[in-house]
């Protein structure tokens, strides 16, 4: 949610030195720059302004996920937004790679490079005192080649925190050359927008995604949020947002997975889930994520780990039904609650593998080995899994082979209807057609005659239309 951080120190000055320029700007028609204002389309005036003289907004949706990576900095940037020591934060972040912020962000280069070369193409956006709405990354760029002044645009007088998250998340989502938020930042910004009170068709207009994709989007928040819940420790250590930034596609496949299973078998979609969100945790790619389905760790995975890995087998409880007195359910099947125990292992495994000088260096080499022994399971259980669905693939290429040649059989009755009622059939070409497809099923019955000793129906009906040739 947004914040009051009130207005920067240097707040009043700097509204002077935009209203004088503003009045300069108004006298020359100068240019402007069009944004979208409380349902309307309004033009700001722009000016040049000191690149030093503004602030980084604190609230930016850009390095939302991002800033909590430092607890001790991100609660300074909460308490005092505008010092020197908050704004090197800000700054820091918006030049970092999202998903890896110890490492320079390539567009942030890329950006910085364009500026070199061609200097700044579309304006910024300030309020009156200074807070920078749009192009926080500009002027972090700007600053570092020591360009002296950055060109933006001036929002109304009345610019509340709600509008300034309005327009940044308009000008965010027009389809221009602006640098994406972040996959984890824009759930954030979604969360954002429906916690204020939006509908959910309004927000996903805006962010031009389809209600399906939002609600996807959303289940995959919530997943991400009860995981980093799951992952803490009472030593303090938690996984962060940032780092499921990386596993997009794996995330919104495993809701797609689970919401077509949970439909028939709760239990077993809950046991794919369990086993798909223990496998992000390793880091697996989503072509192995595919192979744990429902009954990944009972059949494949279960027998390859050690004892240490191994969660009690956890008994189903019974659960009331709120007003039905005496009427009692269970809450998941066994199964499903011991491949939940093992991916909460897994999850309170990483966040203290990851948690620095937060825990003890025992307690980190002991969650690597508990980490990298679960890798060397799960690494076995996803051969044999693999093995399994090629095996399967080949049993039934065949038949469905058949099945697409049925289908263009099918397709080609309705086409030789339509080419006979427009005396548009040639004769010839379906004749020699039919002889090819001849020869093709008497060299299927020859294979299927020395292969099956007792034929059923269909490769009886095969074997005797070849012999009538």
């Amino acid at each position: 949610m947004s914040r009051k951080f009130g207005v920067p120190p240097q707040g009043d000055h700097i509204r002077s030195v935009v209203e004088e320029r503003l009045d300069q700007a108004l006298k020359e028609r100068g240019a402007k720059v069009t944004v979208d204002w409380r349902g309307e389309q309004k033009h700001l005036d722009v000016i040049s302004m000191p690149v030093e003289l503004l602030y980084f907004n604190p609230d930016t949706h850009r390095v939302r996920a991002q800033r909590t990576l430092d607890p001790v900095r991100d609660k300074a940037l909460d308490e005092d937004p505008w010092s020197s020591e908050s704004q090197d934060y800000l700054r820091y972040l918006l030049t970092r790679r999202p998903s890896n912020p110890s490492q320079l962000d390539p567009d942030y280069t890329a950006l910085m490079e364009e500026l070199d070369d061609f200097q700044q193409k579309e304006p910024g956006i300030i309020t009156r005192e200074g807070i920078l709405v749009d192009g926080n990354t500009r002027r972090a760029a700007l600053q570092e080649l020591g360009v002296k002044d950055i060109r933006v645009g001036v929002l109304p007088e009345d610019t509340s925190r709600s509008d300034i998250n309005r327009v940044e998340l308009a000008l965010q989502l027009r389809r221009d050359k602006r640098r994406e938020y972040s996959y984890i930042n824009r759930l954030m910004a979604i969360e954002e927008q429906l916690a204020e009170g939006r509908r959910e068709d309004d927000v996903a207009r805006e962010f031009n995604i389809k209600i399906t994709t939002l609600r996807k989007d959303r289940w995959v928040y919530a997943l991400i949020m009860e995981a980093i819940e799951r992952s803490a420790t009472g030593g303090g250590a938690t996984l962060k947002l940032v780092d499921f930034e990386d596993h997009q596609e794996k995330l919104r496949e495993l809701h797609r997975d689970y919401e077509k299973l949970a439909k028939t078998d709760p239990d077993a979609a809950m046991q794919l889930k369990e086993s798909r969100l223990a496998m992000v945790v390793l880091n697996y790619a989503k072509t192995d994520l595919r192979l744990a389905q429902a009954d990944f760790h009972d059949h494949y995975l279960d027998s390859t780990l050690p004892d240490d890995l191994k969660p009690a087998v956890q008994k189903p409880a019974s659960v009331s039904i709120p007003g039905l007195p005496g009427v009692t359910v269970t809450d998941g099947t066994a199964g499903a609650k011991t491949t939940r125990e093992l991916t909460n292992l897994l999850l309170q495994a990483k966040a203290i593998a990851q948690a620095g000088d937060k825990v003890s260096p025992d307690q980190v080499s002991k969650a690597d080995q508990l980490i990298k022994s679960a890798r060397d399971a799960f690494d076995k259980a996803v051969d044999r899994a693999g093995q399994d669905a090629r095996r399967l693939k080949r049993q039934i290429a065949v038949s469905e082979r058949l099945t697409d040649a049925a289908d263009q059989v099918n397709q080609c009755v309705t086409e030789f209807a339509e080419a006979k009622a427009r005396r548009a059939l040639d004769e010839d070409a379906f004749d020699d057609a039919l002889l090819t497809l001849r020869a093709s099923l008497a060299n299927l019955a020859k294979q299927a005659g020395r292969t099956f000793s007792a034929p059923g129906d269909g490769v009886a009906w095969l074997l005797d239309a070849a012999r009538e040739q």
